[in-house]
């Protein structure tokens, strides 16, 4: 299983169109599944990455209202992708006004898949942990 870790900043193209850092490319020589994810950002998942995604929608689904609403919405706002020879994937209209993409773009590495974030978002949520490590905190 493909891992991935890192940060990195590139920016949109004129056409929506943004650069996956190259340490990141081979797992998504076969293409990839684009999703609105948690917080605001979208979330890039491998092939079997995503598969695994999907059985875990599909157990959830099966508990209650709320989690079958949960997987509709992910399942229908997700988006096959494929990266071309330059590294480039489109990133849908829709996904970038979901993420607040509009010109520059911070791409992590998230262990089991790649995030894309606003930089103002991105730096919301990491300001935080940032802190806590420069305090030594332990909890």
């Amino acid at each position: 299983m493909a891992r991935f870790f890192g940060t990195y900043e590139h920016s949109l193209d004129s056409k929506g169109r943004v650069i996956l850092p190259s340490r990141f490319r081979a797992p998504f020589e076969h293409g990839g599944f684009l999703t609105q994810y948690r917080d605001g950002c979208l979330a890039l998942w491998t092939p079997d990455g995503f598969e695994q995604q999907m059985e875990e929608m599909q157990q959830r689904a099966a508990s209650g209202k709320n989690d079958r609403n949960m997987a509709r919405f992910w399942a229908s706002a997700t988006q096959d992708l494929e990266v071309d020879r330059q590294g480039r994937m489109v990133l849908p209209a829709r996904m970038r006004e979901y993420a607040g993409l509009t010109g520059d773009v911070v791409i992590v590495g998230v262990i089991d898949r790649v995030e894309l974030w606003d930089p103002a978002r991105w730096e919301e949520k990491v300001a935080p942990e940032e802190q806590r490590l420069t305090e030594g905190a332990d909890d």
